[in-house]
């Protein structure tokens, strides 16, 4: 019997191993499929395609932290629908728009702005089965710039896509919903990083711009994580993920250098954000007013028509002002800069 057994577990490991060696000869054979010379010899072309687009979406923001809302909304709309860029940037600005006004016709416009950017970005990416993650590890190099660019926008939209989860609603039952929707965000972006480090890239632009959303995201996304009830953080570390507020903090300091990049700007508002607003709201304490001051100094100097940016600061520095007058300061500036017509 018992040789029997030995028997029957020596010929379920070698089906196994075959049934292995098969998978990894398919997905070798298309992985050589995928990389078809077309795609190397376009790489040109498909590289100032991706960088056109991605200045198009700077000049729009631009155009944002200028109070120019409607503007910047019109130049990504057009676009929205095949590229990218258009899409990420037109699903941004109405994000904004929704978290500051947390109206509930603002969340569902910017949700569906944000699957729309989902489904064109989805549709440029290189997309692997998880199979194929473990038993090949990847070659960016063999990406084009638009796959690569595709994974970053991807991630951002559903970055946005789990923030705006938690804004609508802060039940329990959302809050998982929420986490668990950040999974597929928290796989792109560790994707994301890979290429970063591994890929010869051609130019420094491109490297940068593509740097400076990876800064963004990651910073984001373990800022984000960090901050969950303990409840759910202990799920989410089950399910394989967590967030660092240490190297959250970081990743979005070292993305405010790259100011002359596209999310540049945006990691100092999240900074901001954070400093000034979140720590306070989840009873947190101070945040680092200092560091969000020369921030804020460093986007006005870019931007001197901004009014999100100084919001926060217009009654910090009152000599003997208690810490919770200058919280519901913010809070009244707050309301006053959404309610002056500003998204319209």
């Amino acid at each position: 019997m018992c040789v029997c057994k030995l028997r029957q577990k020596q010929v379920g490991h070698f089906r196994l191993r075959i049934a292995l060696l098969c998978v990894r000869f398919v997905l070798v054979f298309e992985d050589a499929l995928d990389v078809s010379s077309p795609r190397i010899e376009n790489r040109p072309a498909d590289s100032l395609k991706v960088e056109l687009a991605a200045e198009e979406a700077t000049r729009a923001l631009d155009l944002l932290l200028s109070n120019q809302f409607g503007e910047a909304l019109k130049r990504m709309k057009p676009k929205a629908h095949e590229s990218m860029y258009h899409a990420l940037g037109q699903s941004t600005i109405m994000f904004m728009q929704a978290v500051l006004t947390i109206d509930m016709s603002d969340i569902k416009a910017a949700q569906e702005a944000i699957r729309q950017g989902v489904d064109v970005c989805n549709r440029m990416r290189r997309r692997t089965s998880a199979v194929a993650r473990m038993l090949l590890r990847p070659d960016y190099n063999t990406y084009t710039m638009e796959e690569i660019h595709a994974e970053l926008c991807y991630a951002e939209c559903l970055l946005e896509n789990a923030i705006l989860t938690f804004v609508e609603d802060q039940s329990l039952v959302t809050f998982i919903k929420g986490g668990l929707k950040i999974r597929s965000c928290y796989q792109s972006y560790k994707e994301c990083m890979q290429m970063l480090a591994t890929r010869n890239w051609e130019s420094s632009k491109e490297k940068e711009h593509f740097e400076s959303g990876v800064h963004l995201g990651v910073g984001a996304f373990n800022l984000l994580i960090s901050q969950l009830p303990t409840r759910i953080l202990k799920l989410l570390e089950f399910i394989g993920f967590s967030g660092n507020k240490v190297l959250g903090l970081r990743e979005l300091e070292e993305g405010c250098m790259m100011q002359d990049y596209l999310r540049g700007p945006l990691c100092s508002i999240v900074l901001v954000a954070y400093h000034t607003f979140v720590l306070y709201i989840l009873g947190l304490g101070d945040g680092d007013l200092e560091l969000s001051e020369r921030l804020v100094k460093g986007l006005l100097s870019k931007y001197p028509k901004a009014r999100c940016p100084q919001l926060v600061f217009q009654c910090k520095d009152a000599p003997g002002q208690r810490p919770d007058r200058k919280r519901e300061c913010s809070y009244t500036n707050s309301h006053n800069y959404i309610s002056s017509g500003y998204f319209k």
